[in-house]
């Protein structure tokens, strides 16, 4: 005998009812899913982004690229370039130019007029208290004159390598007045930095430096971190 037709309506509604009380159990979990894709997506847009912006003014490269020409010695100080980098808004491609051409990642070096450490500090920069030769201090105060001579400079990586090497009266005065020592640094800092940018396997520039005397500081370098080639 067939089923009644009040029977079969109602049986009809129970599946309704039944496929209905089912659908938050399957929407919800994907729900879940797509928020979590979303958010990821998004984070990972708002890395893309923070990557892609300039450290300071006047450095173009994106951080956590360091070149791969620099020397062992100064890539032994890798992590480190890079955080000094990010704590004071500096491109770490520059940040290692800098301690290439002034210490080859020698932090005891010490010149004839008395700068010492990574990035060849004066003592005049240090405060009361400073341990001259700690990587971190020195890398502190001499980041924080390098970021002021390039803000000072208005993002000129010449100028600024000019000021970190011969004062930020240098800045305005005209390059034909620079002394020579800091010709010859501007014209080191400024093409090995270059060619750091652009992303080369090898700098010509910096092959002349260590020609021209860098080679006895990264022999120093060497010795003291216990690294060679």
């Amino acid at each position: 005998m067939p089923p009644r037709r009040s029977s079969l309506l109602s049986s009809q509604a129970n599946r309704r009812q039944s496929r209905a009380a089912c659908l938050p159990i399957i929407l919800l979990p994907l729900a879940g899913i797509l928020g979590l894709v979303t958010f990821i997506a998004l984070l990972a847009g708002n890395n893309y982004l923070f990557l892609a912006q300039p450290y300071g003014p006047g450095a173009t490269a994106q951080p956590g690229h360091l070149a791969a020409f620099f020397s062992p010695t100064v890539k032994f100080w890798g992590a480190s370039i890079e955080s000094w980098a990010a704590q004071w808004s500096l491109e770490p491609n520059l940040v290692a130019t800098v301690m290439q051409i002034e210490s080859c990642g020698d932090p005891q070096a010490v010149s004839p007029a008395g700068a010492t450490g990574l990035f060849q500090v004066m003592p005049f920069h240090f405060q009361q208290g400073d341990s001259l030769q700690d990587p971190n201090t020195n890398a502190g105060r001499g980041l924080a004159f390098l970021k002021e001579s390039l803000d000072t400079a208005h993002g000129e990586v010449r100028l600024a390598l000019a000021s970190y090497n011969g004062g930020t009266d240098l800045i305005s005065l005209d390059e034909s007045l620079w002394p020579d020592e800091t010709i010859q640094y501007t014209y080191w800092g400024t093409a090995i930095y270059q060619d750091a940018q652009r992303g080369a396997s090898a700098s010509q520039v910096l092959n002349q430096w260590k020609a021209h005397n860098g080679w006895r500081l990264c022999l120093q370098a060497s010795q003291r971190l216990g690294i060679y080639p």
